[in-house]
């Protein structure tokens, strides 16, 4: 199946000039691709160009046609058709559940939506909800210990892909909990597939290449508000928090959206968002994939056991006194009369 990328028609004089001079272009160069498979990019003007499409991004694509490469802004694009159809190859990793992801392609917000939405689900519980991510065909799936705190019936909303491009809302509630690291304040859950089909998943960071400023994006449920996207950028990529460190971002965050993924460019999770500074802006927080994948690789450890009263449960912190020149860190983006789930 083909994978299709739409972008609003432009309406400037100056767009419509551009778009004539690349049906133009396209006109000399469709002879020279058309002998082969080829991405294909439908202009705004109506013409087509067919080559091999090398880089995109939210502003520009980049086409190579054969005898040269053609830099075209998106805005004079109406639609890009994929020759293979498909996303980029994806290895299973045969010691993890999580997978990763070969020559990932740098795609918008808007595309990466349409791609890897379906991978991020609600979480819910008889207490709260929450997001999390599926990292595998089977079912497993990342969210926040807290989010599944003290709680065995746990409930997952997700939405399947269908033929027509629509997304279908299945609630499930056949979830097994495999692991919780309160200190991490990770949970892996397992999934069971309605129909015994394979699920749609994201793909994890290979390697730790967060940097400061670099855009990304988050897609969870904030205060119910299913398949929300937000994005910023990295505020910076260790923050010194409980002994442990985070990727702190501007990236809106609310109660709702933790254990959802925080995604770069490329569609990998590179963080799971667990908490803000409450009071503050825009000051985000999440658990590095690196974390992440040190937890789903020793899960045995954190096996979760409904016998184990460290497992599953939550005690509260003995009263202290409250210091105002420091701001109080909340999970989930509450408040401290409103901590959120």
């Amino acid at each position: 199946m083909h994978r299709t990328i739409r972008t609003p028609r432009a309406s400037h004089p100056a767009d419509r000039l551009r778009g004539i001079a690349l049906a133009g272009l396209a006109g000399t160069l469709l002879a020279t691709t058309a002998a082969f498979a080829a991405d294909e990019v439908l202009l705004d003007s109506g013409a087509r160009l067919e080559g091999t499409v090398l880089k995109r991004t939210d502003a520009k694509l980049w086409l190579d046609i054969g005898p040269t490469v053609i830099e075209i802004s998106m805005d004079d694009i109406a639609e890009v058709t994929s020759a293979s159809g498909d996303s980029a190859p994806v290895v299973q990793r045969e010691d993890d559940l999580f997978s990763i992801a070969q020559n990932p392609i740098e795609l918008s917000p808007r595309e990466h939506a349409k791609l890897i939405g379906p991978a991020v689900i609600k979480v819910g519980t008889p207490g709260g909800l929450g997001s999390g991510v599926i990292i595998n065909e089977d079912g497993s799936a990342i969210t926040n210990a807290h989010v599944i705190q003290g709680e065995t019936a746990l409930r997952a909303t997700v939405w399947f892909p269908q033929p027509d491009g629509t997304l279908k809302r299945t609630v499930i509630e056949d979830i097994e909990i495999i692991a919780v690291n309160n200190h991490l304040d990770l949970a892996l859950i397992k999934i069971t597939h309605p129909d015994g089909q394979p699920f749609q998943f994201a793909t994890v960071e290979p390697v730790d290449e967060v940097e400061g400023g670099q855009p990304v994006f988050a897609i969870g449920n904030p205060l119910g508000l299913e398949r929300t996207l937000t994005q910023g950028v990295v505020s910076t990529r260790n923050r010194g928090l409980d002994g442990l460190s985070y990727i702190q971002t501007d990236t809106p965050i609310n109660p709702g959206n933790s254990g959802g993924p925080l995604f770069n460019t490329h569609g990998e999770v590179i963080g799971i968002t667990n908490m803000i500074i409450g009071g503050g802006q825009n000051l985000g927080f999440a658990i590095p994939a690196r974390y992440v994948k040190d937890f789903v690789r020793n899960r045995e450890a954190f096996a979760y056991d409904s016998f184990n009263p460290n497992s599953g449960r939550n005690y509260h912190d003995p009263p202290r006194r409250r210091n105002f020149a420091a701001p109080e860190m909340l999970r989930d983006g509450g408040s401290p009369g409103n901590p959120g789930s």
